[in-house]
């Protein structure tokens, strides 16, 4: 069924029987206190996923583990009227999504295609809009220090991510305000703002190092140097 012929706002969002043909109840939706479990979707519910999202929800899966979503192909089914705003708040219908189980659940089947973002399954694949970047990193920890030191972030989704070659740091110019904005990267080209808090903590830790003939300003992890900015330009963020 093309995507004109159905409306995703319903409860008819996903075809009828693809919960079924992946083997889960579509009546159940993501248990908060329980990761691994589902509950009922009942009418006095109003813990439920907003209407129309529960058959996606029951596509997904139940378990926190991330499923294989580089290997899934599934056909295009139009755009799903959902987004990820700036400051990392999951919209639908306009409605923000309350509930951090059901964010962490559809965070785990975003996939990223050049600039444009999708929920995938198996079966099938929906576009969503995204702002700026799907994940924000909020906490940082910090092991070691100079050449030893490592960084790892956790995201707003629960990944957890330790900073080095295949997992980046990069820094990019703020409009309007002369500052950086930095990004880590999680996976599969889907990256993680770093909060302003945690950028601050960032600049303490960084160094000037000589590379290329350059003298640049930046942060070390896990063997790596992430260049922020030239050096001349770093006072104005210390």
């Amino acid at each position: 069924m093309r995507t004109k012929d159905r409306d995703w706002a319903g409860i008819e969002a996903v075809p009828k029987g693809l919960s079924a043909r992946l083997g889960y109840d579509e009546s159940t939706v993501f248990d908060d206190h329980n990761p691994s479990s589902f509950m009922t979707v009942e009418s006095s519910n109003t813990g439920a996923a907003p209407q129309g999202l529960e058959s996606l929800i029951a596509a997904v899966g139940k378990e926190r583990k991330l499923p294989p979503v580089h290997l899934w192909n599934p056909p295009f089914c139009g755009d799903l009227d959902m987004r990820i705003a700036a400051d990392g708040t999951w919209f639908y219908l306009g409605t923000p999504i309350g509930r951090p189980a059901l964010v962490r659940l559809f965070a785990s089947v975003l996939k990223r295609e050049g600039e444009k973002y999708f929920l995938v399954t198996p079966v099938e694949k929906v576009g969503i809009k995204v702002d700026d970047a799907p994940f924000h990193a909020v906490e940082m920890a910090v092991d070691g220090e100079g050449a030893n030191r490592k960084l790892s972030f956790r995201t707003n989704v629960d990944d957890l991510v330790r900073c080095d070659a295949e997992h980046p740091l990069r820094f990019e110019p703020e409009e309007g305000t002369g500052g950086l904005k930095p990004y880590l990267h999680v996976r599969s080209d889907l990256w993680a703002r770093v909060t302003r808090a945690l950028f601050f903590d960032l600049v303490e830790m960084g160094e000037t190092r000589k590379l290329n003939g350059k003298e640049l300003f930046g942060v070390a992890s896990s063997g790596e140097f992430f260049s922020m900015a030239p050096a001349e330009t770093i006072a104005g963020l210390r």
